[in-house]
């Protein structure tokens, strides 16, 4: 990533989730970083995520999921990221993901993983160390 381009990174509410708190706090903290962030609000379909990711050239695709069903979810949304050539962007995804969930998750594609608690500077300094 050079230095004049800010990353750009898509934060997204998945499903039925209606608590989006915490996805705030990330966004403001990922805006102090001085990436570009832009988000969604809640209730977004996996094909409103794959469109707004697509049209938006983001760098980073980024899920904040609280509801439990980040699995089903994440199945869904990643054929689609597929078909929309974004495999090259860095997937990540944070809120309540239980330990058992991490391994599938990073199947699906979703190399950062980030459980409630996680610290807001970890999430920062993995998107600047893992943005291709």
């Amino acid at each position: 990533m050079t230095q004049d381009k800010r990353i750009r990174v898509l934060l997204a509410k998945p499903g039925l989730d209606g608590h989006d708190q915490g996805a705030k706090v990330v966004v403001r903290a990922m805006m102090d970083a001085g990436f570009e962030v832009i988000y969604t609000g809640l209730r977004q379909t996996p094909e409103q995520v794959a469109r707004i990711a697509l049209e938006e050239d983001v760098d980073v695709i980024a899920l904040s999921s609280l509801a439990g069903s980040h699995l089903p979810f994440c199945r869904k949304l990643k054929p689609l990221l597929e078909a929309n050539r974004l495999t090259d962007k860095l997937w990540m995804i944070g809120g309540n993901l239980p330990a058992q969930d991490h391994g599938q998750l990073r199947e699906l594609g979703f190399k950062g993983i980030f459980p409630t608690g996680s610290r807001l500077d970890a999430i920062t300094n993995y998107i600047r160390e893992n943005v291709q």
